[in-house]
């Protein structure tokens, strides 16, 4: 249905809707209903501004061996328009021949005057051929090796290069067909666009919005994916690093993540820094990599590509994961099962089982694993064991990062701290993991006057016992929670309810998780 004057038509995330003219970014959210998290980015793409952009010269060429990509020579040749205009007949072309020299999708029909000269081709070039210099036989062909041949082809011979996936040559035989072909826009050409938080943006007329990203994460990288899906936790990536080849978040940086998968780095390929300077960082490809050994691929954008090609340092993007992270921890088995139920994975009950049970470990503890086993076990313990915390990483945080790394805080969401002694009303714990080792701490939010009571301390380097982590259970004007003076503690927050740790011995253990910010507040209007 055309439109009026007073619309305009918009698309969100691949969907067309028409609004009224004058509509804003935000109308154009609710009428939508688009995956969104408030404060995120949302890249905004003009058409004006694609008509504008330079000839497209790289193409995408989808197989079932992978994807390589060609570079046209020369848009404005013979063969270089014929592809422009034809190159989508092509998709569902099967190899109809294929040779140690080269290998040929077809055949189809094609407006060619084909050439009987013998021919020399390179390694990696891509020319028309016509099978018995017929052109209702044309073939596309791709050179595997240096070698001469009479194609058939027309005058301008070879009219690209194989520029990436050119293993995937090698790999390709004749069950294999094309089955997609995508042109690849140079989003960084394009002077119209815009990746904004503003809501208040007035659109355009064919104005295109993208306002999340999807990420289908690798069952060949569980560990890696279990990683993503920790920095993920929110539903937002951080935007902390942007070149013209990637973007980058550094939330999980220092967190070691093991190497997995040793795929090639394509256009939205996600991958994890596994050993180095960067170690635990997530990247996302903006454009093809080869394969690295530092970098292990964890998954692959699969929607919402322009948004990471759009996106600025500084801001975060809406990001939603396939499939889905299964969260175990923190949760009651009735909570669970049915859900675990409904995707068929079997819940296998361990530890404590009463009516106040708690989920503080689980067997696989990837995501993709259990769904790969179709099954898990849930360990629990009493919910009085499952201590909360408030943390406080703006007043110390290279110390609440130490806890947070200590405890896998940062990975996952229920830590375990071991008690290492008790006496009077205080609490010292050890953590299970070496992280003093190499981790500072440098004296930050050391108390004034007072330490009050259920505040968490961790000794740091002026004394002695580096890193130990403490609890009093009543206020003190002399010493720390760890039992050290003022100037060799650090606060770095507050257990919710104290008195929790009443009746535990030495020896136990606690299981620790953090307490977001919205919830201590909704405690507080109760």
């Amino acid at each position: 249905m055309p439109i009026t004057s007073n619309e305009i038509s918009v698309e969100v995330n691949g969907q067309r809707y028409i609004l009224p003219a004058g509509s804003t970014l935000g109308d154009a959210l609710k009428v939508s209903r688009a995956p969104y998290i408030a404060g995120a980015a949302v890249g905004i793409l003009k058409k004006t501004a694609e008509k504008r952009k330079e000839k497209i010269t790289e193409y995408a060429i989808n197989t079932p061996k992978g994807e390589l990509r060609i570079e046209i020579k020369d848009p404005e040749s013979f063969s270089g328009k014929l592809w422009a205009e034809h190159y989508k007949e092509y998709e569902g072309k099967n190899i109809h021949w294929e040779s140690p020299e080269a290998l040929a999708f077809g055949p189809f029909e094609a407006d060619i005057k084909p050439s009987r000269e013998t021919g020399s081709f390179e390694a990696f070039d891509v020319l028309f051929g016509a099978g018995g210099f017929d052109p209702h036989n044309t073939h596309l062909i791709l050179s595997r090796k240096r070698h001469t041949a009479e194609y058939g082809s027309p005058n301008d011979g070879v009219f690209a290069t194989i520029v990436t996936g050119r293993k995937i040559v090698f790999k390709l035989s004749r069950e294999d067909s094309i089955l997609s072909i995508e042109p690849v826009i140079e989003w960084e050409q394009i002077a119209e666009k815009t990746c904004t938080t503003d809501l208040s943006i007035l659109l355009e007329d064919e104005d295109s919005i993208f306002t999340y990203f999807e990420v289908e994460l690798s069952r060949n990288a569980p560990v890696g994916a279990e990683h993503f899906y920790a920095l993920t936790r929110e539903g937002t990536l951080n935007v902390d690093v942007v070149t013209s080849s990637f973007i980058s978040d550094d939330s999980l940086r220092e967190v070691p993540a093991p190497y997995e998968n040793f795929d090639p780095r394509r256009e939205g390929a996600i991958s994890v820094r596994t050993v180095g300077y960067g170690t635990g960082r997530i990247y996302i490809s903006r454009e093809e990599r080869p394969s690295s050994l530092v970098h292990s691929v964890v998954g692959q954008v699969t929607k919402g590509l322009e948004l990471i090609k759009l996106a600025e340092k500084g801001q975060k993007l809406s990001v939603e994961c396939l499939p889905p992270q299964i969260v175990l921890l923190g949760h009651s088995f009735e909570e669970v099962e049915p859900v675990l139920s409904s995707i068929g994975v079997e819940l296998i009950r361990d530890g404590y089982t009463g009516e106040d049970a708690v989920i503080v470990r689980q067997d696989p503890p990837t995501t993709l694993e259990i769904l790969g086993g179709a099954k898990v076990t849930a360990y629990a313990v009493p919910r009085a064991k499952l201590i909360e915390v408030e943390l406080y990483p703006k007043r110390a945080p290279k110390s609440v990062d130490f806890f947070r790394h200590s405890l896998e805080l940062k990975t996952k969401t229920v830590g375990k701290l071991p008690v290492y002694m008790i006496y009077e009303n205080t609490y010292l714990f050890k953590t299970e993991k070496e992280v003093v080792k190499y981790k500072e701490i440098l004296p930050e939010n050391t108390p004034a006057d007072r330490v009050i009571a259920g505040e968490i301390g961790i000794t740091n380097q002026a004394a002695k016992r580096m890193g130990t982590i403490g609890v009093r259970l009543i206020d003190d004007d002399l010493f720390g929670p760890t039992g050290e003076k003022f100037s060799s503690t650090n606060i770095i927050g507050r257990i919710v309810e104290p008195d929790r740790l009443k009746g535990i011995k030495e020896g136990d253990a606690i299981y620790v998780s953090e307490i977001s910010r919205r919830k201590i507040e909704d405690q507080g209007k109760g």
